[in-house]
């Protein structure tokens, strides 16, 4: 299933917050508050390429924040499991006290909605960013043995930002600093005259 241009399911499940509080309800839009949203799946807790992930996203989490994203994780785990590894040491395969809520889907309802559960019944690893509109607009889903690199993902959030501000749009390979491009033909032509040798 592509949600991209679509408006992202909104959902209401248990989780735990960023200040490691267990929470019965939390909203997906109520925690988006208008700010820009990374939706991050994930298999299971307690697994292998899974703490990797989370760590490394949490390592990047002020960028997230100085770009206005809130992340919010999504597993098949309860909420109780969820506590339980953040409150295990990152030495013995815990993700330690991480500064995003990561939310319960222990029905499966979420990773349903969302159209990334896998034949084991878990979920894929997919990432969905959602603008300040609740409309997603970048979709990827790696297999289960494919860990995500972070720095794409902020990467990302650039780009749509970028492209929000200036009303360009951005070539293969643009960073942030990069120049971006009319979308127009003579805007096409300049670029690829002034960049081509970098593609």
């Amino acid at each position: 299933m592509v949600l991209v241009g679509k408006k992202a399911p909104d959902f209401s499940a248990p989780a735990v917050n960023a200040q490691g509080d267990i929470i019965n309800q939390l909203t997906l839009s109520n925690e988006m508050k208008g700010r820009y949203c990374l939706l991050f799946f994930y298999p299971l807790d307690f697994t292998f390429v899974c703490p990797s992930e989370l760590i490394a996203l949490n390592k990047r989490i002020d960028a997230f924040k100085e770009r206005q994203v809130e992340v919010l994780g999504v597993s098949i785990d309860s909420q109780f499991t969820h506590n339980a590894w953040r409150n295990t040491p990152i030495n013995n395969g815990g993700i330690g006290s991480i500064d995003f809520t990561l939310f319960s889907d222990i029905t499966h309802q979420i990773t349903q909605m969302y159209g990334i559960q896998s034949e084991e019944g878990v979920a894929y690893r997919a990432s969905f960013l959602i603008d300040r509109d609740q409309i997603v607009r970048c979709q990827l889903v790696n297999d289960l043995p494919i860990g995500r690199n972070i720095d794409e993902l902020l990467r990302l959030v650039d780009a749509l930002q970028f492209h929000e501000k200036h009303g360009e749009v951005c070539p293969a390979g643009w960073s942030q600093g990069d120049t971006g491009m009319q979308a127009d033909p003579k805007g096409v032509a300049n670029y690829l005259s002034q960049h081509s040798d970098i593609l």
